[in-house]
């Protein structure tokens, strides 16, 4: 599989919506996902730190698990 399929930001196809910015999303108000919520709780017991709350935005959830990656290296 070649990288712009494990990370849609480096898709480099112009125009392209799948490395749309999290505050764009449509549905980025509504409730984080259960796989984002179960993927933060283990990105934060690797980092060190409390889980957020469950009532994080799916756009919120979405930015803190792109920093959280950065912070360990993914």
């Amino acid at each position: 599989m070649s990288d712009t399929h494990e990370n849609p930001k480096l898709d480099p196809t112009p125009g392209s919506n799948t490395a749309k910015d999290p505050d764009d999303w449509v549905s980025g108000d509504e409730p984080m996902t259960g796989a984002q919520a179960s993927y933060l709780t283990t990105l934060c017991e690797e980092a060190h730190i409390e889980p957020p709350p469950g009532t994080m935005t799916k756009a919120d959830a979405s930015k803190m698990i792109d920093d959280l990656k950065a912070k360990l290296g993914r």
